[in-house]
């Protein structure tokens, strides 16, 4: 892997590159990896770290959507139940099948979520991968030993798939860089170029490490920042009008015991008509998640009072016993890069499509929003079709259908905890190396030294928390326990990056603001 820096010299050389995305995300990175691996000379400019937002903040389900059947949105849901096959095949290591059970206490709603899964199943066509099936009541209690007894008359379980996202969104970037990409994390797009016709000829860019600008001549630019997409926008065009509104996500962390198994909870009608899922992840249990439209958009938000106790209260009318605030470990939100809606109704979210919009300004900026993680792959591939006439480029195939991920491994002894796959090999290699790097980074959690080491010279940390949020997940399962374990994270990071002891004071005091977000 070509390190950062050496990446950062090819932004200095006098290079014409085929195409130059903006965002680092799910959809960005993706779009990497399918112009990279089809040939092109590709930069991606991340402003903060690989999948920093909404990326690596989902539910952590490669799914079709059970929700969007039940909306008829039938085709974003063939589209997707597709692509979950294709990323199983192509990065075993960081996805997986999951097993849901629906608990139900009528006869009509058997009925009813029974057929519903089953034409779930169908439309999954060669790729499906389970059948749904009914569950007696003792089947049910069985498997999910705490879901409440009163009035249960059985259940429905079906299969969907589970993947670790900030895993994946980083094994995307080392893919796109094998490919002979150029992807870099913290440098941000703050002006876009343009000819005497007003077409964009490229952008300038500042790295945000160092403040050293640089100058990029681009046949095409993708806009790809979710969210952030209208800021971009309004560089191409000042009067430009919101594309998007956001729509807050949030989930909290408890203990594994709260389900007791390895089935997840589906919930399919909670108070406010939504879906409600509680997931085994990482010895965990993310329950989550909440759709509520929000105003402004951040990097870090927050969830919301009302969203905790939304969650605490449809999960205290399935489960005994019930999670407590007490018990959160952490909380998190993710943001929507919904379509801002035109009609009356402005404070829903349940009638926005989920699918994806590209879109082709005057200037030839191609911006791309909406979707979600289960179809990252296909949205590139149409992403990249389009930058390919815009920009006039020589027509080559996509191949991402058949291409492997940083990482892929199928081995059953590499894939278990870590979702490192192949990379878990040389891991062990450094802690065979320095066997002092095969402690612990804090009880309880199997994180190592060497893991630290491994994300320092491999997977482009910059900062504590690219390791403790992404890189690994500590922050999601257990804020105040990454907290304890940044102090060691930043000595080890500022030894390998050969960093000040005022920046670990800095990072260490950072690092520490951030987790009061995810601490109740």
């Amino acid at each position: 892997m070509l390190s950062r820096e050496d990446q950062l010299k090819q932004l200095k050389e006098d290079t014409i590159w085929d195409i130059t995305i903006i965002g680092g995300g799910a959809t960005g990175l993706g779009a990497a990896v399918d112009a990279a691996s089809r040939g092109y000379k590709v930069l991606l400019l991340e402003k903060y770290d690989f999948a920093k937002g909404t990326s690596s903040k989902s539910t952590k389900l490669v799914h079709g959507g059970v929700r969007y059947l039940a909306n008829g949105d039938i085709k974003l849901v063939i589209a997707a139940l597709r692509e979950r096959g294709l990323l199983f095949k192509n990065a075993p290591h960081v996805s997986s099948v999951q097993s849901f059970i629906i608990p139900v206490y009528s006869l009509f709603s058997k009925v009813k979520y029974l057929a519903g899964l089953k034409i779930y199943d169908w439309l999954a066509g060669s790729l499906r991968i389970g059948a749904s099936k009914l569950l007696s009541k003792a089947d049910v209690l069985a498997r999910l030993p705490h879901i409440k007894s009163e009035g249960l008359q059985g259940g429905i379980i079906y299969y969907d798939g589970q993947f670790d996202d900030a895993r994946l969104a980083i094994n995307l970037a080392q893919t796109a860089i094998e490919q002979q990409a150029t992807v870099l994390n913290y440098v941000e797009a703050v002006q876009i170029t343009k000819d005497s016709l007003g077409k964009i000829t490229g952008l300038i860019s500042r790295d945000t490490v160092t403040g050293t600008t640089y100058t990029i001549q681009s046949k095409s630019v993708i806009n790809a920042t979710g969210i952030f997409v209208d800021d971009i926008l309004k560089l191409d065009q000042e009067n430009h009008k919101n594309l998007v509104r956001p729509s807050q996500g949030s989930h909290i962390v408890i203990d594994q015991k709260f389900l007791a198994g390895n089935d997840a909870l589906m919930i399919p009608e909670t108070s406010d008509g939504r879906v409600l899922f509680g997931v085994p992840w990482h010895g965990k249990v993310l329950l989550g998640t909440t759709d509520i439209p929000i105003d402004q958009h951040s990097i870090e938000p927050k969830p919301m009072a009302e969203e905790i106790q939304f969650i605490l209260d449809t999960a205290a009318a399935y489960l005994n016993p019930a999670p407590q605030r007490k018990d959160i470990l952490s909380i998190y939100a993710g943001l929507r890069p919904l379509a801002a809606p035109t009609g009356p109704n402005s404070s829903s979210t349940k009638e926005i499509s989920r699918d994806h919009k590209l879109i082709k300004s005057e200037s030839n900026l191609i911006t791309i929003t909406g979707g979600k993680w289960t179809t990252y792959r296909k949205m590139a591939e149409e992403c990249i079709d389009l930058a390919i006439k815009v920009a006039n480029l020589s027509v080559k195939a996509c191949v991402t259908k058949d291409l492997p991920i940083h990482g892929y491994s199928k081995n059953p002894n590499l894939v278990a905890w870590n979702s490192y796959g192949k990379d878990y090999e040389s891991i062990i290699q450094l802690q065979q190396a320095h066997p002092e790097w095969k402690q612990p980074l804090i009880e309880g959690y199997p994180y190592t030294l060497a893991e630290v080491v491994w994300a320092c010279r491999n997977e482009y940390i910059v900062k504590v928390e690219d390791f403790l949020a992404r890189r690994t997940r500590l922050l999601l399962l257990d804020a105040k326990a990454s907290r304890i374990a940044s102090l060691q994270v930043a000595e080890i990071m500022a030894q390998e990056l050969g960093k000040s002891a005022e920046w670990i004071n800095q990072e260490v005091k950072e690092y520490k603001e951030l987790t009061d977000n995810y601490i109740l």
